[in-house]
């Protein structure tokens, strides 16, 4: 039986499936002794389909048709016919797809949208990337503090965030989920790199103010020195590039990082500046879990234009069957942070 519906696995054909919502295939030789309790994540628009596609096609040929993880679809739109239609084609396990709430995607009523227009109409005569987008400053916040708590993700502990058009360059052989489950780690992450000071200008003041004011949850091994070069007076604005993540719900869903959201959406910085969920969760595990439990999957070899992490280590690359070009790997480019999570250790 079906823990996502309570119904029967559906095992016919792929266009009579009896639930839209969710698509369970035959059963797989995936040959395993055990799983994690995980999901592969994306969110996505109908519009995004043919890369969406794409996505997910590279990462099952480069792992999951190995392992038989279920994947979870989320929207703020019913998904369409064709896009269900084209994900079950290419997954070897379940599919599911989710409407988002209303109240976890679209900007609250508490916010004053004057201010948030005037925030707005700046970022745009500054030319900053999403500067006057509504859309991406609610995917910011859903992503921040609201995907973690969906009827379909609240199953599972343990996500692989997937984004369309992202590439996977190498094998991954290994289960990264059981890595992180059997080492005691809670944020996996491929690239990191600075964020845009002008999006997030009182954001670390915020976070500041948190920290006085809740000084019981922060971590006495946090990876301060990762984000800050003086002792957390200022944000050296690093942070772990969110489209890929793959981490534990249950953190996200705990008492520390759920005051911390809180905390900072009470604010409206989301929508009167434009804080990405990047930094958001970068600074939570930061402060929030020791610096030991978060982890440089190096063996990933992974791609969101323009940048590409290509794994470094001894081996790696020939093992993997890498495709990506080593000389192009970003991690030590100049607008890279990895010399900042390097020097903590």
């Amino acid at each position: 039986m079906s823990r996502l519906t309570g119904q029967l696995p559906w095992t016919g054909s792929k266009d009579e499936v009896p639930d839209e919502d969710l698509y369970i295939p035959p059963p797989q030789n995936y040959n395993l002794t055990r799983r994690a309790n995980a999901t592969l994540l994306m969110l996505a628009r109908n519009s995004d389909v043919d890369s969406a596609v794409r996505s997910v096609r590279e990462l099952e040929d480069r792992f999951n048709h190995k392992f038989g993880y279920p994947w979870t679809f989320l929207n703020e739109e019913p998904f369409s016919d064709e896009f269900k239609r084209r994900v079950r084609n290419v997954v070897s396990s379940s599919a599911s797809f989710g409407l988002i709430p209303h109240d976890h995607w679209f900007q609250p009523d508490s916010i004053d949208e004057t201010k948030a227009a005037a925030g707005r109409e700046k970022m745009v005569e500054d030319n900053i990337i999403y500067g006057g987008s509504v859309s991406y400053r609610n995917m910011c916040r859903f992503n921040s503090g609201f995907f973690y708590r969906h009827p379909l993700t609240l199953n599972y502990k343990w996500y692989w965030r997937v984004e369309p058009d992202v590439h996977f360059h190498c094998d991954i052989d290994s289960d990264p989920f059981l890595y992180m489950e059997d080492n005691d780690k809670i944020y996996g992450f491929t690239i990191t790199m600075y964020e845009y000071h002008a999006t997030i200008p009182t954001l670390w003041d915020t976070v500041k103010q948190f920290m006085k004011d809740y000084p019981q949850y922060i971590n006495k091994d946090n990876a301060m020195a990762y984000m800050s070069d003086n002792q957390g007076d200022s944000y050296n604005l690093c942070h772990f590039w969110s489209n890929f993540e793959i981490a534990d719900m249950d953190f996200w869903r705990g008492e520390a990082y759920s005051k911390y959201f809180d905390y900072l959406d009470a604010t409206g910085g989301f929508y009167y500046e434009r804080w990405g969920d990047a930094p958001v969760h970068s600074i939570g595990v930061g402060l929030f879990a020791r610096k030991d439990q978060i982890h440089f999957f190096d063996n990933i070899g992974y791609e969101h234009n323009p940048y590409t992490h290509c794994p470094k280590g001894s081996g790696l690359w020939e093992r993997g069957k890498c495709a990506c070009n080593l000389d192009r790997s970003f991690d030590y480019d100049g607008y890279s942070c990895m010399r900042q999570w390097d020097r903590i250790w």
